[in-house]
């Protein structure tokens, strides 16, 4: 039976997924934001199984980056039997914005 790692968002994560989504809700239609949202969820459900399944940041070697779609990365780490969600970056953000 595959491990699976409880996942678990910072505040500033989360405060990003609502930006994020917010946005998503202004501009895109309802059609892609479901779209958007099943990636997410794909995603988080790779990582929770294989958390070493994304390379490493190239910031900080314990924190790794998986690509959600090309507007939106999720940076992460593996502690003991948890994941932490640590950002949800907007892509066409200046990369100097960057919390991780």
């Amino acid at each position: 039976m595959e491990s699976v790692y409880k996942v678990l968002w910072t505040d500033h994560a989360i405060s990003e997924l609502k930006d994020t989504i917010t946005y998503l809700e202004t501009h895109w239609t309802n059609k892609e934001l479901v779209n958007f949202s099943n990636k997410l969820d794909h995603t988080i459900e790779l990582i929770s199984k294989t958390p070493e399944i994304f390379p490493n940041a190239l910031s900080k070697i314990e924190i790794r980056r998986a690509v959600v779609d090309k507007h939106n990365t999720l940076y992460y780490r593996k502690n003991n039997n948890s994941i932490e969600i640590i950002s949800l970056f907007a892509n066409k953000q200046d990369p100097t914005k960057k919390k991780i």
